[in-house]
C-alpha cells in the first residue's frame, strides 16, 4: 500500500483517511475492552436455577451471554461480620440475663420486706442508662478517716461527682453493709454520713473482716441490678486511684465478653493456723507448698458486665473461701473468661508511681504491697496524690 496526498489512485489510501481509520480502531478497541472487563452489577447476575453447572451463571451483556464464575457476596459479608455478630450476641444475652437478675433481686427484696433503693426504682421507671464503670470502694464502719482522705484526694465530690456520672458514665460509691444488730449506733452513723455526702451504696450484708467474700458477691449482685455498666470495679479504701487512667484501661476491653482485669498473681496456700491469709480449706489445693490458681490481687480488680451478672444469678451456690480475691478467681474457673494482667493496677507508692508518672506511664492504682494498701493511708494518701495523681484536667478531658 502506498501513501498519497490526494484522492485514491492505484488502490491507494490517503493519509487523512488512514489517520481517521486508526483513531476509529483505537476507540473501538477501548470500547470493546471496557465491556469485556467491567464487573457485572449485582442486579445483572442471574440466579442459578439448578439446571446448569454449579458455580456458573449467565451475565446479560450487550455482546451476548458470557459465562463467569459466580461468587456469593452475601456469604463473604457474613464471614466478615461473624466476629462482630458473636460479640453483639454475647452482649445481648448478658443484657437479658442482667434484666432477669435485676427482677429477681427486686422480687427477693419485696418478699423479704427489705427497702428497695430509690436508684433502682428510678432505673426501672425510666429505663437503664449505660455507664462505663461502677467503682465500689470497700469500706468498714471504723474507716471514716480513710473515706474522708479519699473524698479530699481522688474521688470527686458534690456537683463534680454528678458531672462525672452524667458526662463520663462513671459511678463511685463507698460500699458497706449493716451491723449484726441492724439500726445500731454504727448504722446510724453511716446514715448520717450518707446524708451529708450521698456517696454510699448500702448492701444487704452483715459487716465483718472474715465475711469479705460474701460482701464482694453481694456488691457485684447489687451493683449490676442498680446500674447498667460495661465494668464493675472493686477497690479497697486504702488505695489511690487515677480514675481517667483506669477508665482508659477498661475502655480498651469494652467490646470483649467475660473479661477479668487486675494484677494477676498465684501466691502460696498457707496451711498454718494463726498466720495472716491462712487458708482453712488448704486441703482442696493439693499437697502442702502448692500455690493458688491465677487470680487478681484484692486491692483493685474489674470484671465485665456478663461476669457480674453471672455472679448475681448464681450467688447462692458460689463457694466462698476465706480470702475474697481467691473466691472471685474460683468463681470463674471453668468459664470462658479472659484474664488480663495489667501492672498499672498495682503500682507502688512514691517513688515508684512518681517515676512512672514522670515517664508518661501513669498508674491507675498505687499502694504498698507490705501493707496490702497504703500504709497509714489516712495521712500518706495525700503524699501519693500530690506525686502520682494524673491531674484533674486528665479526667475531664478524657474520652472513653
Amino acid at each position: 500500500m502506498s501513501w498519497r496526498k490526494g484522492g485514491g489512485g492505484d488502490g491507494g489510501v490517503s493519509r487523512r483517511w488512514a489517520v481517521l481509520l486508526c483513531l476509529g480502531s483505537f476507540c473501538l478497541g477501548l470500547l470493546f475492552t471496557n465491556r469485556m472487563w467491567t464487573l457485572p452489577e449485582a442486579n445483572e447476575i442471574a440466579r442459578p436455577n439448578g439446571n446448569g453447572d454449579e458455580g456458573n451463571t449467565l451475565v446479560a451483556a450487550e455482546c451476548g451471554p458470557k459465562k463467569v464464575q459466580h461468587h456469593d457476596y452475601k456469604d463473604i459479608l457474613r464471614v466478615q461480620d461473624t466476629h462482630h455478630g458473636v460479640q453483639t450476641l454475647d452482649k445481648t444475652i448478658a443484657s437479658l440475663e442482667t434484666e432477669l437478675s435485676a427482677a429477681r433481686s427486686l422480687q427477693e427484696s419485696l418478699l423479704n420486706g427489705s427497702p428497695v433503693a430509690e436508684e433502682f426504682k428510678l432505673s426501672e421507671s425510666i429505663g437503664r442508662r449505660k455507664y462505663l464503670m461502677v467503682i465500689g470502694v470497700n469500706t468498714a464502719f471504723s474507716s471514716r478517716k480513710r473515706r474522708d482522705s479519699i473524698r479530699y484526694t481522688w474521688m470527686p465530690q458534690g456537683e463534680k461527682r454528678k458531672k462525672l456520672e452524667e458526662e463520663k458514665g462513671i459511678i463511685i460509691r463507698f460500699v458497706i453493709g449493716h451491723s449484726a444488730i441492724s439500726g445500731g449506733i454504727v448504722d446510724r452513723a453511716i446514715e448520717a454520713e450518707d446524708r451529708k455526702h450521698g456517696d454510699f451504696m448500702r448492701i444487704d450484708h452483715v459487716e465483718g473482716y472474715l465475711a469479705l467474700s460474701g460482701k464482694t458477691k453481694t456488691y457485684f449482685a447489687t451493683a449490676v441490678s442498680l446500674w447498667d455498666a460495661d465494668f464493675y470495679v472493686k477497690v479497697d479504701d486504702d488505695v489511690h486511684v487515677n480514675i481517667a487512667t483506669l477508665g482508659q484501661i477498661l475502655s480498651n476491653h469494652a467490646l470483649k465478653p467475660r473479661v477479668y482485669i487486675g494484677c494477676m498473681k498465684s501466691g502460696p496456700v498457707l496451711t498454718e493456723k494463726g498466720v495472716r491469709y491462712y487458708e482453712p480449706e488448704h486441703w482442696k489445693f493439693g499437697e502442702p507448698g502448692n500455690k493458688y490458681f491465677r487470680h487478681a490481687t484484692g486491692q483493685l480488680y474489674a470484671i465485665s458486665k456478663d461476669l457480674a451478672t453471672y455472679i448475681s444469678i448464681n450467688r447462692h451456690v458460689l463457694h466462698k473461701y476465706i480470702n475474697e480475691d481467691v473466691s472471685l478467681g474460683s468463681w470463674f474457673i471453668g468459664l470462658d473468661v479472659e484474664h488480663i494482667d495489667d501492672r498499672r493496677l498495682c503500682c507502688g507508692t512514691p517513688p515508684d508511681c512518681e517515676w512512672k508518672a514522670q515517664a508518661g506511664n501513669t498508674c491507675a492504682a498505687s499502694f504498698d504491697w507490705r501493707c496490702s494498701g497504703i500504709c497509714n493511708s489516712e495521712g500518706r494518701i495525700w503524699e501519693v496524690h500530690n506525686k502520682c495523681a494524673e491531674g484533674e484536667k486528665a479526667l475531664w478531658n478524657a474520652t472513653f
